[in-house]
């Protein structure tokens, strides 16, 4: 029978530090949870800190209540799914091309690949060429997004540290051409490092807002984020002036307090309404998420 490992004090201080890391980077989402439920003034007031003060769904029912919110989900969904899918399919392929070490100027486009990581055209250039191109203010704009180069890296060392070069010697020797090898072996392989590129993207594109600030002006058309951003914005300025209150009767003023008050809870309602879908996805990637950024890190 084996004898337990007594524990260092080098362990010791390990796992408290790693513990105390883990509660302060989930205690905002848990936060974020309880104020979302919790009574508007509680949460104003700083009551809130623990545990959920007089449970609410109130400012759920305020942010859903907002027809805007649905349409700005389908937008995302529809963003997210065909903007991945896009950058996937320019991705992979690149990477792969990229891994070989026999194609001929292998180096010299890599260095190409590079430069477009520190240097860019700007923002005004880049929004007068998708202006050119009829893409402002149309769909088109955000679902057709552009290859990362750093996950095109990323993906091209897993080609070359992952996959043995003896599969596609031995399937050159069946008269297997750089197609059938793709489709035939690298696919099939690189379902982990395809599923960790599928979550970066997503991730990407379902919180990203700044591109529909630029080139979407048509509400129909505006993605979650941004219609948060707008919902947040009107919230925030619902201000409590001492004149205006003078001037009102009591109902009137406890219903602006109440208002101000709303605020706070609907602001954590949103980031939770937002962050869902996400927090949902990752369990069913995360197996392959591990496998696939790790797997080629070590050889031998």
């Amino acid at each position: 029978m084996k004898k337990k490992k007594k524990l260092s004090a080098f362990d010791i201080f390990n796992y408290t530090f790693m513990i105390i890391l883990l509660l302060i980077i989930l205690y905002p989402l848990y936060f974020t949870v309880i104020a979302s439920i919790s009574e508007a003034g509680a949460v104003a007031m700083g009551k809130v800190l623990w545990k959920p003060v007089g449970f609410t769904l109130r400012a759920y029912k305020l942010v859903l209540s907002y027809d805007q919110i649905w349409v700005g989900y389908g937008n995302t969904i529809l963003y997210t799914v065909v903007n991945t899918l896009w950058s996937l399919a320019f991705t992979i392929p690149t990477a792969y091309v990229m891994s070989k070490k026999y194609m001929p100027g292998r180096n010299m486009i890599l260095v190409f690949f590079m430069i477009t990581m520190y240097f860019g055209g700007g923002m005004v250039p880049t929004y007068m060429l998708k202006k050119s191109l009829g893409l402002v203010d149309t769909r088109l704009v955000l679902m057709i997004g552009t290859l990362s180069v750093y996950n095109m890296i990323v993906t091209r060392t897993y080609f070359s540290t992952s996959i043995s070069d003896s599969l596609y010697e031995a399937a050159e020797m069946d008269g297997a051409g750089e197609l059938k090898k793709f489709a035939s072996i690298a696919m099939p392989l690189a379902k982990p490092i395809i599923a960790v590129m599928s979550l970066y993207y997503a991730v990407g594109n379902w919180n990203a807002y700044f591109g529909a600030l630029l080139y979407i002006s048509d509400p129909k058309k505006e993605p979650l984020q941004a219609v948060l951003r707008k919902v947040l914005l009107l919230n925030q300025q619902v201000q409590v002036d001492p004149e205006t209150m003078a001037q009102m009767d009591l109902e009137e003023v406890v219903s602006m307090v109440e208002r101000a008050y709303q605020a706070y809870t609907m602001k954590y309602a949103m980031v939770f309404i937002a962050s869902l879908p996400m927090l949902i996805a990752y369990p069913f990637v995360q197996k392959h998420f591990v496998k696939g950024v790790m797997i080629g890190s070590v050889k031998g």
